[in-house]
């Protein structure tokens, strides 16, 4: 493995990751996140899972040119298959890179494996509010977020542990994330008023007769106006 530099956001995912977690990382792909995890000395233990055979066997080859074989288990598995909570110890869960929808439903299809992990650092590509939804209806609490920009692109951070919290989040915090509604970061209002001229040109094109989506549209802006406090 050549010495690759770990994303920005991948760095910030990694960041997130207790020391010496047993950590399982979903999607793995080329295992950069556990190799640096392991050899910045933050973790000594690590299962990179990859459903696909094409990244397994690049992350295969990767964590052997680091000589991390005896650290890093890579294996080939669907979500959370890639692990036994008997056997493995995996107190720590990292997934990246994907859709919210589908983080939620690697995280349902292996809820059962979900009881003696303490950590979850989630980072969807979108379907942000439906996650913090399914985190939410299954007692878990979000205890840290961020937001940042990359390439173009802006990525959101959801840090997750067990445990139910005093307070339910309201719409907007599902919506908009309770930390990152807090902060209100530079990031962040670039993101929403992206997002708040993306749907002010859709509901400009729905015909008069479409009432409903045109409802829904209008709601849509209006919540996005009022976090951005613009008229």
């Amino acid at each position: 493995m050549k010495n690759e530099k770990l994303s920005q956001r991948l760095t910030q995912v990694g960041e997130f990751v207790p020391q010496d977690a047993i950590l399982l990382d979903v999607g793995s792909d080329h295992a950069y996140l556990p190799i640096h995890l392991v050899k910045t000395g933050r973790i000594n233990k690590a299962i990179a899972g990859e459903v696909v055979k094409g990244p397994y066997e690049s992350a295969v080859a990767n964590v052997q040119s680091a000589g991390l074989q005896d650290q890093i288990s890579v294996r080939l598995a669907n979500g959370l298959a890639a692990f036994e909570p008997t056997t493995d110890g995996v107190n720590t869960i990292t997934i990246a890179g994907m859709g919210g929808h589908l983080i939620a439903e690697i995280l349902e299809d292996g809820r059962d494996k979900l009881c003696q992990v303490s950590t979850m650092i989630l980072q969807p590509n979108n379907g942000e509010r439906h996650l913090r939804t399914w985190l939410q209806a299954h007692d878990f609490t979000i205890s840290d977020e961020k937001i940042l920009a990359e390439n173009d692109k802006i990525y959101e951070i959801i840090v997750a542990h067990p445990g139910q919290s005093v307070d339910r989040l309201t719409e907007a915090e599902l919506c908009f994330g309770p930390f990152l509604l807090q902060e209100k970061s530079t990031v962040f209002l670039e993101k929403w008023a992206s997002e708040l001229a993306a749907n002010q040109e859709i509901l400009s094109k729905i015909p008069a007769s479409a009432q409903q989506k045109q409802a829904e549209f209008s709601a849509k802006i209006a919540k996005i106006k009022e976090v951005l406090n613009v008229s």
